[in-house]
């Protein structure tokens, strides 16, 4: 039995007040998501807006937290890397040490084919294109995950990326609700 199979069973054998909370579940989880979630909610009898809710939610407040964590932890790596290079065993400065050190912050030398072809995309099309295209091919937590480490700011990433998840989920919600309401 699959994970979709396991929620969308758990939506119909719980009260109908906690279902949405299965929703939010199954929207934290990548590879569900808004999406996945928002429809497992709806095939399972709930309101399509609570179900919209529910989902959006879960699936935001799993991006959220990453962005926060995988942002934290960035800032500290690259603050430990400085303090390394500048602070000289004797209290001196090493600049030609320090300029290769923040040349190589970018990771150009050590880039794995995943990490340029995320680059390019987000050199072309920019933090929106990241987040709004990003769930075509990935989960929206690792899509924020990956915008975070390249240093970008959490307050965009997490804009960017409401923007994507209540769009995505609400096209879904649109698309799964208007089917089970023409087949019923």
């Amino acid at each position: 039995m699959n994970l979709i199979e396991i929620f969308q069973n758990l939506v119909g054998q719980v009260p109908e007040i906690v279902q949405p909370l299965i929703v939010v579940l199954a929207g934290a989880i990548p590879f569900i998501e808004g999406e996945g979630a928002v429809s497992i909610g709806i095939l399972g009898g709930i309101n399509p807006v609570i179900a919209a809710i529910a989902a959006i939610a879960g699936n935001f407040l799993t991006v959220a937290l990453l962005v926060l964590l995988s942002s934290g932890a960035r800032t500290a790596v690259v603050n430990r890397r400085r303090a390394s290079v500048l602070a000289g065993s004797d209290g001196s400065v090493d600049l030609d040490a320090a300029a290769e050190a923040l040349a190589a912050e970018d990771g150009s030398e050590r880039k794995t084919a995943r990490r340029q072809k995320f680059l390019r995309a987000l050199e072309r099309y920019g933090v929106p294109g990241v987040s709004l295209l990003g769930p075509l091919l990935l989960p929206t937590q690792f899509t924020a995950t990956m915008l975070a480490a390249v240093g970008v700011g959490k307050a965009r990433i997490l804009i960017w990326q409401a923007i994507a998840i209540i769009g995505w989920t609400t096209v879904f919600a649109v698309i799964v609700g208007g089917v089970v309401h023409a087949v019923s």
